[in-house]
């Protein structure tokens, strides 16, 4: 005789005030929870990846300096350009590289910022490299 024969053909227990729980709410009963709550969140953002913001020298500055005039006064007015700049990040150190391609409207006065006829504004210290759009 082992331990559960005196209970073994009883009928099972239903509750006559509370309903049938259905076996995926029992199971969510015993689901693991999250104890650090935003930890995965903090581990997430510490292992994606960042450049590391470009440092030119004062004759790359000049260079891009000269190539971008040269553009701008072409004889048959501003190309479309195909502008490389640097977008530094908003939640951690570095940032990464993006491209943008249009036509200059204007370099603002005082900020020298590089104003694209689309309305895209590029800072005039994170441009990298500057070609005509092929």
């Amino acid at each position: 005789m082992s331990g559960y024969d005196d209970i073994i053909h009883l009928p099972h227990h239903v509750s006559p005030r509370r309903p049938h729980m259905p076996a995926a709410d029992r199971a969510a009963q015993f689901a693991p929870f999250a104890a650090l709550t935003g930890y995965g969140d903090v581990i997430k953002e510490t292992a994606r990846r960042t450049d590391a913001a470009p440092e030119l020298a004062e004759d790359e500055r000049e260079r891009l300096d000269h190539k971008l005039h040269g553009l701008l006064n072409a004889p048959d007015g501003p190309p479309e350009l195909l502008v490389t700049y640097f977008v530094p990040d908003e939640r951690k150190q570095g940032g990464r590289y993006m491209q943008a391609c249009g036509r200059i409207r204007r370099i603002e006065d005082g900020s020298r910022d590089i104003l694209l006829e689309d309305g895209t504004r590029i800072r005039s210290g994170s441009v990298v490299d500057i070609d005509k759009k092929p």
